[in-house]
């Protein structure tokens, strides 16, 4: 067999992940009741509680989509992640957002994670980063529900870009008593119908059509799932670790971003990394 020696420069076109102060990256996502994080070269390396100790007591820094204390993420941030990263590290950051008030949490997101001394910070919306988890086909209408602990979502992408969006207050954290799971059900219910209604267009159609593509925690709770298929008549899809969904599509991102260094320079302002 006869080796064939490549040019220098395709030698070294594709290589893997260093942990390296300038190859470093880091994916985030960050929501009320936990936060998850993926380290270039080492997989996802935290799924913990979103909570800080200042004093005496503990403090939730991010409250059903929104940061409600930027320093106290920051700090947040800085003792999960700040010996976990190589010396000096300039990392590369993704971070998903909300997609409605997604504007306020990105300016916020940025702040905090700032402590991380990052090179360049990119902002995704969840949705489309579980789309990106699950490998949907983004050149047809999709409808992703990401159903939170304290935040759920009805989200219509097309081409890969938010059509239109609906949120409610209320996840899989608030289910009592007070709260059954059946009111998240019909939430979704209602905020899908909202949208169909409005939708002047056969896009939300299409997407409701091919099933919804389920993420979040509530995507493992049958009693909300159940009611959501009897409700709508449509095949639900859920995303593979449906509570991970955001964070690994994040991960897609930051690779394709290593792949492409042209495109990490700037973050669109309408938060999508391309």
């Amino acid at each position: 067999m006869t080796a064939v020696r490549r040019p220098r420069a395709a030698r070294f076109r594709h290589r893997p992940w260093p942990l390296c102060r300038q190859c470093s990256g880091v994916a985030l996502d960050m929501g009320s009741a936990r936060t998850r994080a993926w380290v270039a070269g080492r997989g996802m390396i935290l799924d913990v509680p979103t909570v800080t100790f200042p004093g005496a007591g503990a403090v939730y820094p991010i409250q059903r989509g929104s940061i409600v204390d930027t320093q106290g993420t920051a700090r947040m941030l800085d003792r999960l992640l700040g010996h976990r990263l190589p010396r000096f590290a300039r990392p590369m950051v993704v971070v998903t957002a909300p997609v409605l008030d997604g504007f306020a949490y990105r300016t916020e997101a940025r702040t905090a994670v700032e402590v991380l001394r990052p090179r360049s910070v990119l902002t995704v919306p969840s949705a489309r980063a579980v789309a990106l988890a699950a490998g949907a086909d983004l050149t047809r209408p999709l409808l992703v529900m990401d159903i939170g602990a304290h935040l759920t979502e009805v989200v219509l992408l097309v081409d890969g870009a938010v059509f239109d969006a609906r949120r409610t207050a209320l996840g899989t954290g608030d289910i009592d008593d007070a709260t059954p799971s059946a009111q998240i059900g019909e939430a979704l219910v209602d905020m899908t119908t909202s949208m169909l209604n409005q939708d002047r267009t056969s896009l939300t159609v299409d997407a409701l059509s091919r099933g919804p593509l389920l993420a979040g925690g509530g995507a493992l709770r049958p009693e909300i799932t159940c009611r959501l298929a009897d409700r709508l008549h449509v095949p639900l899809r859920a995303v593979p670790a449906p509570h991970t969904a955001a964070v690994r599509g994040a991960a897609k991102l930051l690779e394709a971003a290593h792949s492409h260094p042209s495109t990490t320079g700037t973050d669109p302002p309408d938060g999508h990394p391309y």
